[in-house]
């Protein structure tokens, strides 16, 4: 986790230093708009995304996220709805559970529900809900969790079809890797006590996942409002349209396949889906665009590859793809 997010983060102040030296030297009088609109985009933002920050800050502190596991213990229909459920109104994703989803696998637990909860967790949680709501709209910020549990529950499903097959049920990679991760974190962290002040451990643990998640979306944000001002800038209001919009058949397509390899953050690909939208993607697409971004980008996919065998590995990138792509066509037919 800390290799990925420290890359993350790296490529994310590159690609802002990058884009801020770009406008100085071709737009020089752009340099101070750039930033003003950073500015003020992020002060616009804040009085949503922050009691998003404070929710995944307590649901950390107080221990709820350790119980997880208990989502994945019953029968498969119930399994698969719950591990969906909690995949995509927490903050938790499959890097910061891979020790558990490794453990619970190799202790026989069945492959559907943690396929659920992979594929649902990278969508959304409640900071990125609260900024999606804050950035591209409430039907955005709806859209994308109904989609993460849709996701999940469609995943999960398929997946139970091929419970019975050798390669779902021992979907492990015979590796030193998987070994280390099933034995060392498949147990619960902490109790749960929704009353984080009462300790000092949690209060520090609150802190501690306060700032980091602010940060992060600080550090997410900026290059992402610059690179939103420079393609507003850059680009007619519209000129998107004969490609990525609506009437386009392959606008949803072109979003996924296209967009989502070189998505590198959720909270960094709002601004960026809010600036293509005002420059005629279609709503349907920006929807593929976020969705398949979580889950088939080279991050999602990441975490994931060096756990699972090939054939459950490419399952879990055939259900992204294909759930990614209704997720478009619907978002554009409800909106």
């Amino acid at each position: 986790m800390g290799k990925k997010s420290a890359g993350k983060k790296h490529a994310l102040w590159a690609a802002c230093l990058a884009l801020m030296v770009g406008v100085s030297l071709v737009w020089p009088d752009h340099i101070e708009r750039t930033t003003l609109f950073v500015f003020w985009g992020l002060v616009a933002v804040a009085p949503i995304v922050v009691p998003g920050i404070i929710l995944a800050a307590w649901i950390i502190a107080s221990g709820a996220d350790s119980h997880i596991a208990g989502a994945f213990e019953g029968r498969t229909l119930r399994t698969v709805f719950v591990a969906s459920l909690i995949g995509a109104i927490t903050p938790v994703c499959g890097v910061t559970v891979l020790p558990l989803m490794a453990g619970l696998l190799a202790a026989g637990v069945p492959l559907a529900p943690i396929m659920a909860f992979w594929l649902s967790s990278p969508i959304t949680d409640p900071a990125m809900l609260a900024t999606t709501a804050a950035t591209l709209g409430l039907s955005f910020a709806v859209g994308k969790t109904v989609a993460a549990f849709g996701l999940g529950v469609f995943g999960g499903l398929i997946t139970a079809l091929f419970a019975q097959r050798p390669w779902a049920l021992h979907a492990l990679r015979d590796s030193g890797l998987t070994k280390q991760l099933s034995t060392t974190q498949c147990t619960r962290a902490q109790v749960f006590d929704p009353w984080v002040w009462r300790t000092s451990a949690r209060r520090k643990s609150f802190i501690q996942q306060l700032w980091v998640t602010a940060r992060l979306i600080l550090i997410c944000l900026t290059p992402a409002f610059a690179a939103e001002y420079v393609l507003n800038a850059a680009l007619a209001p519209g000129s998107l349209a004969a490609y990525v919009g609506e009437g386009q058949w392959w606008a949803i397509p072109a979003a996924v396949f296209v967009g989502a390899p070189a998505y590198i953050d959720g909270y960094a690909a709002l601004p960026l889906a809010r600036g293509l939208i005002d420059n005629g993607m279609s709503q349907g697409a920006a929807m593929a665009f976020l969705i398949s971004g979580g889950v088939v980008s080279i991050w999602g996919a990441m975490a994931i590859a060096p756990v699972l065998k090939l054939k459950p590995f490419l399952l879990y990138l055939c259900l992204a793809v294909l759930g990614s792509l209704a997720a478009g066509y619907v978002f554009e037919w409800a909106v």
